[in-house]
């Protein structure tokens, strides 16, 4: 295995993580300003995607359908119900009151669209995702889609952990 030098003067084996290596990202995974960026950003998606849906259940209601996934029965209860659970947690992360329980509930909204969206692609079905807009003209469900979820569940992931932060509501835990 090759030996590298570094800026200390210290020569180690290439491929071997200097020990600081892990503080500095954990430094960075504690820092105040991400985490109220990875808040503002995941809430603003969530209330941003709630909109439309709310305004507009019926075609929701076709986006879920469309999913093949739901029984007939319960596509128009999650076209009702959803939006507003995307909107009070989104609004809850931006607020920075209820971190947790709002991080918690996006991360397991984000598992069961991701499971819902490669469905979709395993199947070969081509649908609009329903995300943004109750429109037959939306974003198609895809693995753009897919990254899009994946790095907000990771997003979400960090807020579970870190609680909501210094510039929140909802004081800091202990």
């Amino acid at each position: 295995m090759a030996r590298t030098q570094y800026a200390d003067g210290h020569h180690r084996r290439a491929g071997r993580r200097r020990l600081g290596d892990e503080a500095n990202m954990t430094s960075i995974l504690r820092n105040e300003w991400l985490g109220l960026v990875f808040r503002l950003i995941v809430g603003a998606v969530f209330v941003y995607a709630s909109l439309d849906k709310i305004m507009h259940p019926e075609g929701f209601a076709k986006a879920v359908h469309n999913y093949k996934i739901l029984p007939g029965s319960m596509v128009n209860i999650v076209a009702i119900i959803l939006p507003w659970i995307e909107l009070l947690c989104g609004a809850a992360l931006i607020l920075g009151t209820k971190v947790e329980g709002a991080s918690f509930i996006i991360g397991a909204m984000l598992v069961v669209f991701l499971v819902a969206v490669t469905s979709t692609l395993i199947r070969g079905i081509s649908i609009d995702c329903g995300c943004f807009t109750s429109s037959a003209h939306g974003r198609k469900a895809g693995w753009e889609l897919l990254v899009q979820d994946t790095v907000l569940l990771l997003f979400a992931i960090h807020l579970l952990n870190r609680g909501p932060g210094k510039w929140a509501l909802e004081p800091r835990r202990g």
